[in-house]
């Protein structure tokens, strides 16, 4: 039985380890023992295979989205705006390259996605002005950037060494750029990467105690009341689905379990009592 205590022993010190990165190393361990000791491992039948929990999205109301806006500026807004006005993960905002935005017809080309998917969002239409804003801002940036020799941003897989000159091109720069320069060990190159994600995370955080809101909110939370405020408004789910990027329906189901009056015309028996 040495087998199903070692097993028990790991779930014992799981901490926060996922249902799926369990089973990944259970699968693992019978590996071990069919392939490499060549025998059964102890009492495998009778172990219990973790099964994910089910988590409730956070999801804040309008109102409440309004309140965390109000207390964000500058950069950091506009980029808390797009995560809640187009659906966007925390990443992929901050990988938003200026191809990727289509300000004519209102769309956003999100590239490789969460499953290495890509995905077309909306682009809100409030937001228009301010990217243009900010584009300026970049291309500013990046001349001043070529002017000193830089200007080079890393490409993805090997489009780089396909199109060697495209590091330099203004439509593959990021939206949100860093406001330093690093050096490419490799390459010997400065480059200059994207806005950190923990920089909007912390700026959130912040926004979100200014402004009194009790709920444990994140970036990805403006996410989360995206999708749940699109269904609020009669969107299809599977419209939902397609702008989320989600493989499966099931999915954005979860968000149809916070929306506001579930149970229309149900009262707790206690509003009732006398």
């Amino acid at each position: 039985m040495r087998g199903v205590m070692e097993y028990q022993n790991f779930l014992a010190r799981r901490g926060k380890r996922s249902a799926s990165t369990l089973n990944q190393s259970l699968a693992a361990v019978l590996f071990y023992y069919r392939e490499v000791l060549e025998m059964k491992m102890p009492g495998a039948k009778k172990l219990r295979r973790p099964k994910n929990r089910r988590h409730l999205p956070v999801v804040l109301s309008k109102e409440e989205v309004a309140q965390v806006l109000q207390q964000m500026h500058g950069t950091h807004a506009l980029m808390a705006k797009l995560l809640y006005g187009a659906g966007l993960r925390l990443s992929e905002c901050c990988r938003l390259r200026i191809k990727d935005l289509d300000l004519k017809k209102g769309q956003i080309a999100v590239r490789r996605g969460k499953g290495g998917k890509d995905r077309i969002t909306l682009l809100p239409e409030g937001l228009r002005t301010p990217l243009r804003y900010q584009l300026e801002g970049v291309r500013r940036l990046h001349r001043m950037d070529l002017r000193r020799g830089w200007g080079q941003v890393v490409m993805p897989e090997s489009l780089g060494k396909k199109y060697p000159s495209a590091s330099r091109e203004f439509a593959w720069q990021w939206v949100f750029p860093a406001k330093t320069l690093y050096l490419e060990a490799e390459t010997n190159l400065y480059r200059r990467h994207h806005v950190h994600q923990t920089n909007l995370q912390k700026s959130v955080r912040n926004a979100v105690r200014k402004a009194g809101i009790l709920k444990p909110a994140s970036c990805h939370t403006f996410r989360h009341s995206f999708a749940t405020h699109l269904l609020q408004s009669g969107a299809d789910i599977r419209t939902v689905q397609e702008i989320l990027g989600h493989s499966s329906v099931q999915t954005t189901m979860i968000y149809t379990h916070v929306l506001e009056q579930r149970w229309p015309g149900v009262r707790s028996p206690l509003d009732s009592l006398g």
